[in-house]
This record gives C-alpha cells, sequence and structure tokens, in this order.
C-alpha cells in the first residue's frame, strides 16, 4: 500500500478554501482517477523521493489542480545527489514551520504549465516556460499570513511577469533538458515519457537548478571570467538586486584585445566609477526581459548609460549588437538574461582612460594625491596632450615623504616641484641622448616666464630601442623598470622626486672647486641680485683660476677695498640671457652680452672647444669653457678655466703694490719722482723721465715687501736723492719689448705674468737706461735642489751673475692699465744697485791696456828685430853668377 493512499479525501476537500490566497495560472477540476500525474508518480518506485518532496511542499493539490501540465521528474538517484533536496527529505517533519518556500520554487522549476506534444529530436532545441517566477529575497514580507495549499505560483517577480524558462534539446541521441543556447549541460532524460490524464511525467538523471541572480550566472560562466574578476561590490550588489535586466556581456577574448594597461586598470581598485559605466553601457533595464527571440532586425535599445544598442539580424540569422557579433543568446538568471557579445559595446570616446587612471593603477597613487592638492588633475585628465611623465611610485614617496624634504599639499612650493615631472611630449629611450636639456611644464619666474629645462643622462647602449642595456637618468634621478606607454602618454618611474633648480649660489654651493668664486660674491652685495635676475647665465671659475690669476690680482680684488672692482669682474661672469652648452658650443652667436655692460667674445677651435676673451684685462686674456649645465631657477652655470677682467677695472701697478704690501715701496717711489708709474699715467712734463721720452704704461716693478725695509735706514736714504731714485729705478723694468730677452710667457689660458721669469732670464731696468750703466739689468734664476723658487738679482754683481746679491720672487701680478703690459713682482729683499770698487772697475781695463801695450811692444820689437837682420847681409850677385867654373874642382 502506498503511504499517499492514506491520505483522507476529506483533506482533499478542504483545498479550495485557500485557493482565494492565490491567483491559479492555469486550473481545472481535481482529477481523482488514477491516472493522473500524481498517479503516474505513485506507480512508479524511481519517484518515491520526488512524491516525498511534493508533499513537504504541499504540492500535491497543485499537482491534482493543474490541468494540462509537464513534469520533469527528478529519479531518486538524481534526488540523492543533490544537497537540499535530499535534506529536505531527511528533516523531521514540522508542521508548524513548513513552508518549504526554496524547495517549492525549485519543484516549480520543474514544471510546465502545459503538455509538450513531444520531446526534441534530431539536434533540435525546444524552449519552454515553467511556472517558476523568481522573486528577490529582499521582497518585504507581507504582513498577511503565508496562503493555504494548493500552492499556486502567482505572476510576477523579478522577471518582469514572465516565468524562468527551460530548454530541452536532442543530443547524443538522447534528450536533456535545462540545456544552454548551445544544447550543452542539463539533465538527461532517462525514462520513458509517461502520459497521464492532466499531463506528462518526463524522467531525469538530474535535479534542474533553477538559474541564480545575474551575479551568480556571472561568476559561473566560463567566457565570463574577466569581467566576473573586475566586478566591485557595488556592481555586485546591482547585478543582485534589479529586475528585468538584460544584459550584453563582453567575453573574456574581447576584454583580452583590450591594451594590457587598461586591463590592468580596470583590474585596479580605483576603476570603480568606469566599471560602473561599463555596466551601465551594457545593461538594459525595461518592463520586460528581452530574450533572443524578440530580437528584430533594426531594434535600438537603451541602456542604463543613456547610449543606443542597434541589433540587426542578417539573412544568415547571425545577430549583431552595435557592430559587435552575439556569441551566446539567453544565458537565463532570476532577474533577468545574459546575452554574450565578441567586443566592448562602449560608444568611442565615452569612456576616457586618462593618465591619472594609469598612474593610479600603476602604484602612483601619493603623486596623483598631489597633484590634486595643488589643482593638477588637468595634467593628467587630457588624453589628447602628450606627455612624458616622470612618476615616483608609492614606495618612493614614503621614503622621501616621512624625512620632511617633501613640501606641504597645496602649496605653490609643491606646485612647482610637480610640473617639473612633466615633460612636453612622447620622449621614448631611443630619442633620448646623453646631455639632453628636455623642457618640463614648469614655467619659471626667474626665466621671465619660459618652461624650466631638465637634464638627461644616458648611458650603455643608447643606439637600442628596446632600452636595453641602457641606463636614462632625469635630474640626476634613474629610472626603475620598463617605461610605459600609454595612448598619448609615456611613464618613466624615477627613482626619487625630482627638485626644481634652485638659485644659483645654492646650485653652486656643493661644487667645492666653486668655493673661492662663491666668496667672492657672497663677500659682495651681488649675491641677491645674481641669485633673482631673470635668464642669467654664471660662468664660475674654479678655486685654481685665482692662483692662475696671479696672487696680487687676486689679493686686490678679495681686498675690502677694492669691492667695486671685484663686483665688476663678477658681474663680467654673468650673460644676459640662459646660454646652454649645446647653444655655447654649437651655436652661431659669437658676442654675449653682461651684467657688467661689457661683452664676452666667444671663439671655436677646430677641436671643440669654445675660448672666452674678456672686454678687458691684458693681452691675451682669455678662459676655456667647460659647459657644465647646471640648472638654476633663473638659467644656468657654467664653469670657465680662468677669471675674466672686464674693461671697466684698471689693476694699475699702485693697486698692485698695495696688494704686495709695498706700502714702503710705493712711498719711495713717490719721493722718487715715479709715481706716474703707480698710477699708469705719463711722467709729468718737464721731469726727466720725460725728458727720457719715457711713457706711463709698459712697467713691471720688482716690489720688496714692508718687511724687506727692516734693516734700512729710511730716514737716510729719504735724505739722499740720488741714491733713492738710483734704488727705485734698479726696481723698475721697462715693458718685455725692450728687454734683451722676449719673456717666456705661457699659453693664452695662463697669460698672467707681468714678464717672463724662466731661468735666466735678464732684464734691462730704469737704473740701466738711466746711468748707463754695466750693472743696471736684474737676472732671473730657478734653484734646483732641496731648495726650489724663483730668484732675481742684479745681473753681474760681484762677478757672480746675483747668486750673492739676490731676492727671492713671492709672487706677481699683471697690470691691466696700459694696454695690459708689465705689473709687479713681490720679492723678499731690496735689490741695492751695484757699484763696483775701483780696483774691480778699472783694475782689469789697466792689467788688459798694460797687456796690450806690452803685447804692441813686443810685437813691433820683433818685426824691427827681423828687419835689421835682413838689412846687415849681402843682397848683389858676383859676375858670372854662382855657376863653378870647369876647372875648379867640385
Amino acid at each position: 500500500m502506498r503511504p499517499w493512499s492514506a491520505f483522507p479525501l476529506a483533506l482533499l476537500a478542504l483545498a479550495p478554501l485557500g485557493w482565494s490566497a492565490q491567483v491559479p495560472i492555469h486550473s481545472a477540476p481535481v482529477h481523482t482517477q488514477s491516472s493522473n500525474i500524481l498517479n503516474a508518480l505513485y506507480a512508479d518506485p524511481d519517484y518515491l523521493s520526488l512524491v516525498k518532496l511534493l508533499q513537504r511542499a504541499k504540492l500535491i493539490p497543485t499537482l491534482n489542480r493543474i490541468n494540462g501540465s509537464t513534469l520533469f521528474a527528478p529519479t531518486n538517484d538524481a534526488i540523492a545527489k543533490h544537497a537540499l533536496w535530499q535534506a529536505a527529505l531527511d528533516a523531521p517533519h514540522d508542521l508548524r514551520d513548513n513552508v518549504q518556500e526554496e524547495l517549492r520554487q525549485q519543484l516549480f522549476y520543474h514544471i510546465l504549465n502545459y503538455t509538450i506534444p513531444a520531446l526534441p529530436t534530431e539536434q533540435s532545441t525546444q524552449t519552454h516556460k515553467t511556472l517558476l517566477y523568481p522573486r528577490t529575497p529582499t521582497e518585504p514580507p507581507t504582513r498577511e499570513p503565508p496562503p493555504g495549499p494548493p500552492w499556486m505560483p502567482i505572476p510576477g517577480g523579478t522577471l518582469g511577469g514572465e516565468s524562468q524558462r527551460l530548454r530541452a534539446a536532442y543530443r547524443e541521441d538522447t534528450v536533456w533538458v535545462g540545456v544552454d543556447a548551445f544544447g550543452k549541460g542539463g539533465a538527461e532524460v532517462v525514462k520513458e515519457l509517461v502520459e497521464a490524464s492532466n499531463g506528462v511525467v518526463v524522467g531525469v538523471n538530474r535535479v534542474l537548478d533553477m538559474p541564480p541572480d545575474l551575479e551568480t550566472v556571472i561568476s559561473q560562466h566560463p567566457s565570463l571570467s574577466y569581467f566576473h574578476n573586475v566586478l566591485t561590490p557595488e556592481i555586485h550588489d546591482f547585478l543582485n538586486s534589479t529586475s528585468t535586466l538584460t544584459l550584453f556581456l563582453p567575453v573574456d577574448a574581447a576584454w583580452e584585445a583590450l591594451p594590457h594597461y587598461e586591463r590592468l586598470y580596470l583590474q585596479s581598485k580605483y576603476a570603480t566609477d568606469d566599471l560602473t559605466r561599463i555596466v551601465n553601457m551594457h545593461a538594459v533595464a525595461r518592463k520586460h526581459v528581452k530574450y533572443a527571440d524578440s530580437f528584430a532586425s533594426d531594434l535600438n535599445l537603451t541602456t542604463l548609460d543613456g547610449s543606443e544598442l542597434q541589433i540587426v539580424t542578417s539573412d544568415d540569422s547571425k545577430v549583431r549588437v552595435s557592430g559587435a557579433e552575439l556569441t551566446e543568446p539567453d544565458i537565463y538568471a532570476s532577474n533577468g538574461v545574459i546575452h554574450t557579445v565578441s567586443s566592448l559595446l562602449v560608444p568611442e570616446g565615452a569612456l576616457q582612460l586618462t593618465p591619472e587612471k594609469y598612474l593610479l593603477t600603476l602604484n602612483c597613487s601619493s603623486f596623483v594625491s598631489m597633484l590634486h592638492s595643488v589643482d593638477l588633475a588637468s595634467l593628467v585628465n587630457d588624453t589628447e596632450a602628450e606627455w612624458t611623465i616622470l612618476a615616483p611610485s608609492d614606495d618612493v614617496m614614503n621614503l622621501f615623504g616621512d624625512d620632511g624634504s617633501m613640501p606641504n599639499n597645496g602649496t605653490e612650493e609643491l606646485k612647482r616641484m610637480l610640473r617639473y615631472h612633466f615633460l612636453p611630449g612622447k620622449w621614448a629611450p631611443d630619442k633620448l641622448k646623453d646631455g639632453m636639456l628636455l623642457e618640463t611644464a614648469l614655467e619659471e619666474i626667474g626665466l621671465n616666464g619660459d618652461r624650466q629645462v631638465l637634464s638627461v643622462e644616458v648611458s650603455g647602449n643608447g643606439a637600442k630601442v628596446d632600452n636595453k642595456g641602457k641606463s636614462v637618468r632625469f635630474g640626476g634621478a634613474g629610472t626603475i623598470g620598463d617605461h610605459v606607454e600609454i595612448n598619448n602618454t609615456l611613464i618613466y618611474f624615477v627613482s626619487r622626486p625630482l627638485v626644481p633648480p634652485a638659485d644659483a649660489l645654492q646650485t653652486a654651493l656643493p661644487e667645492l672647486e666653486l668655493s673661492s668664486f662663491l666668496a667672492a660674491i657672497f663677500s659682495t652685495s651681488l649675491a641677491e641680485r645674481l641669485k633673482t635676475t631673470p635668464r642669467t647665465t654664471l660662468l664660475m671659475p674654479p678655486n685654481s683660476a685665482f692662483k692662475r690669476l696671479g696672487m696680487l690680482v687676486s689679493a686686490h680684488l678679495l681686498a675690502a677695498s677694492s669691492r667695486s672692482d671685484l663686483e665688476r669682474v663678477i658681474e663680467h661672469h654673468a650673460l644676459q640671457g640662459v646660454e646652454y652648452g649645446s647653444k655655447l658650443v654649437n651655436g652661431s652667436q659669437r658676442t654675449f652680452a653682461t651684467l657688467e655692460g661689457s661683452d664676452v667674445h666667444a671663439e671655436r677651435t677646430p677641436n671643440g672647444t669654445v675660448i672666452l676673451s674678456a672686454s678687458g684685462g691684458w693681452a691675451g686674456m682669455q678662459a676655456a669653457l667647460v659647459p657644465r649645465d647646471m640648472l638654476t631657477h633663473t638659467g644656468v652655470i657654467h664653469e670657465v678655466s680662468d677669471i675674466m677682467i672686464p674693461r671697466s677695472v684698471q689693476l694699475t701697478i699702485g693697486k698692485l703694490v698695495k696688494a704686495a704690501k709695498g706700502t714702503t715701496m710705493a712711498t719711495m717711489m713717490t719721493k722718487a719722482g715715479v709715481d706716474w708709474v703707480l698710477n699708469g699715467t705719463a711722467p709729468p712734463t718737464g721731469s726727466p723721465w720725460a725728458e727720457q721720452g719715457l711713457t706711463g704704461s709698459g712697467w713691471t716693478l720688482l716690489c720688496p715687501t714692508d718687511d724687506a725695509f727692516k734693516q734700512v735706514n729710511l730716514t737716510a736714504l729719504y735724505a739722499d736723492e740720488d741714491r733713492l731714485r738710483a734704488i727705485v729705478s734698479q726696481h723698475l723694468i721697462p715693458s718685455p719689448e725692450s728687454s734683451s730677452k722676449a719673456p717666456d710667457l705661457q699659453d693664452v689660458l695662463n697669460n698672467n705674468r707681468p714678464l717672463g721669469m724662466d731661468d735666466s732670464a735678464s732684464y734691462s731696468t730704469l737704473h740701466t737706461l738711466s746711468e748707463d750703466t754695466l750693472y743696471g739689468d736684474i737676472v732671473f734664476r730657478m734653484l734646483e735642489g732641496d731648495e726650489t723658487g724663483t730668484i732675481v738679482g742684479v745681473d753681474g754683481a760681484h762677478g757672480d751673475k746675483g747668486k750673492r746679491d739676490w731676492a727671492r720672487v713671492l709672487s706677481w701680478g699683471r697690470a691691466t692699465a696700459g694696454g695690459g703690459t708689465g705689473g709687479v713682482v713681490q720679492i723678499d729683499r731690496l735689490l741695492v744697485p751695484y757699484y763696483p770698487p775701483w780696483y774691480i772697475q778699472y783694475g782689469a781695463p789697466g792689467v788688459v791696456g798694460v797687456l796690450g801695450v806690452a803685447l804692441i811692444g813686443a810685437f813691433f820689437y820683433g818685426v824691427r828685430m827681423i828687419w835689421r837682420r835682413d838689412t846687415t847681409e849681402a843682397t848683389y850677385e858676383p859676375i858670372g853668377g854662382f855657376v863653378q867654373d870647369d876647372g875648379e874642382e867640385a
């Protein structure tokens, strides 16, 4: 006896009492004959579990009431494999809580409200409407108590009043139910179709799982894995809770066709808004779900984003959606339907992937945040402009942000700094060359609004486009990893934030070789001017240039009393305008105006060296340019080998004597009447010097220091005017043109001596010219052995070439007054004119005279003796000569 035969018919008679609570789909009088669907189930032991579940869900009256239906009946084995249905069988029967809503809904998915005439055959597919009307579980509960049986499905729900669909297909010589659009999957029909008086029973080997919500369907579909992986929590909620959605979703291949970095961006946490827009561009929400059988040619559907999807059906039954091919139609879900397409349905220009989005994806969120704080987001949101962005990653910013070296957010300093990270144009590695200067987006006030530049260093194999074996640095910052090129943007990842150039003096301060010139600047009032004057190029000499200039010239320029001369020299090293190294070396310009007012002239040698000539100084004053391109807030700094003196600075012998600590010598020259030499002027009219035709230029003074006069009685010396004048004259050397030997001048880059001081170089002095003495010249000697240096002395003094009467050369300086010849040689002793004693002065000539007279007398005496001897002998010949007669004996 079947267990359900024990139910009294009286219970079934009570069923109509609950009908008023629901609106039936299709009802008919209850059949009591055994040939109905229930009898068919009772008669087959393979459906025992199904009958129990129908009883548990209170659907026995429902099946009896429906007239004309189809039941896809899972067998006992199929139910045993289904967790929920088996759990419902095993659960204790509790009449107080026996709604079983989920089970009832699943059972409805196995029932059609009509009797199918036949199952599909020969690779055909059938689509059927079930009695399942899916509803969202978030619907608010009603105050009415649950209705009683029969439990009839109520139209409505999340599919816009339509019931859930189910497919049946024929494949592999059998019928399958619950298949996809291609007839794949589903449950196999394993029992013969049983006809009953109120429908048919179709036995299947698996429980038909009713379609879940759209989000779950997407997560389970093999062609939508990428889309599922990029879904945000907001989109998850949207897909779970929205009813009657029709989705046209791109398959994985469509997403894979996107550029790598676009996909990377969409997978990041920063793509939430764009992903929402993309979903809205592929979603249609209407009163009814749009299944494929409703597609007609030229059908237009409006998406949630407002764009139009045009559906076109071709003659070969292929469907295209806004140009994309429909790859799989009608993927059922509880709250809509999904159609997969071959490409993204994003209108051109509708979704702009900006550089900002890529920077966020590439771990540069701190950099982007700082850009927003100073209203520079437009630099990373313009998709039309071409930029090369030098971006520090978040890891880099964490290192430099903690030490306080970064400006505060929102400050002008930060804004200036961030602009320095943007280069107009796309500068791929193959375009970069070592030493290039690239313009940035930073418009400097110190450059009168022009763009600041950034230096580029390239090392390694620069010829390879793929950047392998090639190292690139921007502004001293290295690049990390490979660059990224996305649309109109090229991104390099730098090892540290780039700091815009500081003022000129701060920029040069770390260069120790330039410390002397910097100290000279700070000792004047020019520091602020050089830091703020727009568009200037500073030419800075190294510390060694001061030594090559001549210690006396350097001492004069660095003296407090010579500030005006020093300022003119410094200003002569500041060019008006920004002259980068490439322009100086390769440009056509030859003269450059300076802040001092005069020009600097440039000459290029065949080997590419640039030689700069000052406007003044001495003949041949030049300096070699060393292009450094040290960028500053107002321009650039280069190095020059030597200091250049403008024509506005007159270095007289008097200034150099003061620098040589030779005030005593200056006083002596004044008292001797040659103070015109100190001033670089002509001798006074009527003076002995004027009568001799001497000029005020071209003099070199051997200047003893004040310490050299400690043993000299200056009072007696000043009283003896002739001796004083002789001593002063002994220390004055006319220009080298009148010297006995040509000066040994150094090359033009080191031509700083007033005269050549090589070994044995001798020069006439004013003492020689004035007294016409043989002992007025001076001679230079180079010391050898343990003692090195140069000495100078009176040539021929004591007949010893100055080795006893000499002075050591301490330093020198070349004058610029009077054509730039002459100057001052500082010595440590006073050179006293040499007057030899009478026995030296006259002894030698006397001895020579006596010996000469004696030799002359001896010569003439010898001649006389020879003459006398010749005149006393016979000088005639006998008659007949000296021939012997024949008769004489031999």
